[in-house]
């Protein structure tokens, strides 16, 4: 059945170098309407480059994207239209310190999506309580904890209501006892809409994942269902790198 859903995100042949490094090697890949994608690799792969390329954080030096029927390009109006339908949560929170939890999560409501505050923040209250720190939305990021940073950088990012939520290693920067109460987050919105998650969590991604993808030296080296990906993977070098990962 999910062949049959609309792509969402359609990358072509996409090539990015950054100097003397090839980052991204031909890289091609669909994502379809409520599919849950989580890639995977060693670092310098181009995981996080790929999903960069995405909402143009990065620009790739050739190939193609469409986000949602629209063609990335240097069109400012293009750019601004994509990122408002894909909401992206990076390693480090990326929170404006200066800016209390409710005003980081209205920011964007108010000034891109242009609603009126009252509405921004009827928004940010309703997602704040849906990653469990509603308490905290007066208080200044670094008053929070790590985790209770990244879920409220989650809860920003849900604020726009996107079509694709990207998510870049986002528990990479989070203590050992953090690193659960934001992957439980994000288990609970994944049922709900299209995600694209790069991570180290094997244990997420087998509770998430409809497609697991592994990437080496800026290529998509394998893709499969989770199960077939964990317990049957073809290629030697997604042998090697799942045993090297599963055993730590």
């Amino acid at each position: 059945m999910t062949s049959e859903k609309e792509v969402v995100v359609e990358i072509s042949q996409l090539h990015k170098s950054f100097g003397s490094f090839t980052a991204l090697n031909n890289v091609s890949l669909e994502v379809k309407k409520g599919e849950r994608i989580v890639i995977c690799g060693p670092s310098g792969s181009g995981k996080s480059t790929l999903i960069r390329c995405i909402n143009r954080l990065e620009v790739p030096d050739k190939g193609r994207i469409v986000v949602d029927g629209v063609t990335l390009s240097d069109d400012v109006k293009a750019i601004e239209g994509i990122r408002r339908n894909v909401g992206m949560v990076f390693q480090q929170f990326n929170l404006f310190p200066h800016l209390t939890v409710l005003e980081n999560c209205t920011l964007a409501q108010i000034w891109v999506a242009k609603k009126s505050k009252a509405a921004a923040e009827k928004t940010a209250e309703h997602y704040l309580e849906r990653v469990h720190i509603p308490e905290q939305m007066h208080k200044y990021p670094g008053q929070l904890s790590g985790g209770q940073q990244q879920r409220v950088a989650i809860a920003r990012a849900l604020c726009m209501e996107p079509k694709v939520m990207l998510y870049d290693e986002p528990t990479s920067a989070l203590d050992p006892e953090m690193i659960s109460e934001v992957l439980d987050v994000m288990v609970e919105f994944a049922d709900t809409m299209t995600t694209v998650c790069v991570t180290h969590e094997m244990g997420f991604a087998r509770k998430v994942a409809d497609c697991m993808i592994f990437m080496d030296a800026g290529q998509i080296v394998e893709s499969s269902d989770p199960a077939t990906f964990f317990t049957n993977p073809k290629s030697e070098r997604t042998k090697l790198f799942l045993s090297q990962i599963l055993e730590h």
